[in-house]
């Protein structure tokens, strides 16, 4: 499965801000060369190259005095600010001197719950990869606010990996992979190189955050893995303190962690349905409603949903429960109060439960959720 990574030819890397920074906020540049370096010689080589890179707040902190990372949402959006120019200066400076390009782009998760700006970003990364530019994107922490913030770069890394159609996604982290079980409390935990499917079991082994400065722990790197598998895109987790780990990956050595991609991969839209759109509420589906999503990717009719959870309207997106697991995400035909209203019945019975014309009811509106507005997760 290694030899299919080194045949990648569109790379996303994601660095964090542990791997980016020391613990007292200062950028750790001896690092951040050799990644601009590995980076630079893999374009040389003819591949298409991104960053995804955290940073802007911790790259703030020394700057501004902070000690470590600030509690207040205004300080840390302060800290990003002054941070952003500081990280974006060195990497400029870092590319440049191997001889690339770079463009910053910055994100809300606005910018990818609408479908018109999501086909923006995308049309804009293929243009400035079509130009020989690296793009360095990072989330706007400057003015995202709690409603539109992204919550980690390993999501937003993989939201990308998929918007772009990458080959490879490689996250660094400050551990080596994913671990059988929590390596700093069991000696005995080993690494995994491969995980071919993510199950429950696999986050049930996924800690938490490792850093002060950094936000997202293996958890957030194995919801990251589940966007990037689903969408057809090959992703390892591998140390961001080894000097070659980009470069070793690309060739396609065992090192860190692999996970393989789904071969039934999601097209662009269900990509943007499934991962781009923000979860507004939840649907309960019974078991053969379940059944019939996963065996058959039907169509989800009234008859088959047992709850709604949530406040929403036609065309926002939801995710499906059978039991306490997500088995996939869709955008709705109704709102929560009408899904609740005629869930549990038979579509004939739409009509006369919601109060309007049964003519105006179309073939499509028989169902909650249409199957080519469903996305099936794995």
């Amino acid at each position: 499965m290694r030899a299919e990574i080194q045949q990648a030819k569109r790379i996303v890397i994601k660095v964090g801000s542990s791997t980016l920074c020391y613990e007292n906020g200062h950028l750790n540049l001896e690092r951040i060369e050799k990644i601009v370096r590995q980076i630079s010689d893999l374009a040389n080589q003819g591949k298409e190259m991104i960053l995804v890179s955290s940073g802007a707040v911790g790259a703030g902190l020394a700057p501004l005095g902070f000690k470590e990372r600030p509690r207040d949402i205004v300080l840390r959006q302060a800290s990003a600010a002054v941070g952003q120019g500081v990280l974006l200066h060195m990497y400029e400076r870092m590319f440049r001197e191997y001889g690339h390009t770079v463009g910053q782009i910055l994100l809300t998760r606005a910018d990818s719950t609408s479908r018109h700006s999501y086909l923006n970003l995308r049309n804009t990364l293929n243009a400035l990869l079509r130009l020989g530019v690296i793009p360095i994107i990072n989330e706007n922490d400057v003015v995202a606010i709690e409603e539109f913030k992204i919550g980690d770069n390993d999501t937003l890394s993989a939201n990308v990996a998929g918007i772009i159609e990458a080959d490879l996604l490689l996250i660094l982290s400050d551990i080596d992979g994913l671990y059988t079980s929590n390596p700093s409390t069991n000696p005995e935990a080993t690494l995994i190189d491969e995980v071919l499917q993510i199950t429950d079991e696999t986050y049930a082994i996924a800690g938490g955050a490792g850093s002060s400065i950094g936000t997202g722990g293996m958890y957030t790197k194995i919801k990251a893995a589940h966007i990037a598998t689903n969408s057809g895109v090959h992703m390892v987790i591998a140390s961001g303190e080894k000097d070659d780990s980009i470069r070793l990956v690309a060739k396609g050595e065992v090192v860190g962690t692999h996970f393989k991609p789904l071969e039934n991969a999601h097209n662009q839209k269900k990509h943007w349905v499934a991962f781009g759109k923000r979860l507004q509420g939840e649907i309960h589906v019974d078991d053969g409603c379940a059944k019939a999503i996963l065996d058959k990717g039907s169509s989800i009719l009234p008859a088959g949903v047992i709850s709604v959870v949530g406040e929403f309207e036609p065309g926002e997106t939801c995710s499906i429960l059978h039991g306490n697991k997500e088995i996939a995400r869709g955008m709705v035909n109704y709102s929560s109060h009408d899904i609740d209203l005629i869930k549990g019945h038979k579509t004939a019975e739409i009509a006369n439960l919601l109060g309007i014309d049964a003519a105006s009811i179309n073939a499509t509106y028989d169902e909650v959720i249409h199957r080519d507005n469903l996305v099936i997760l794995r």
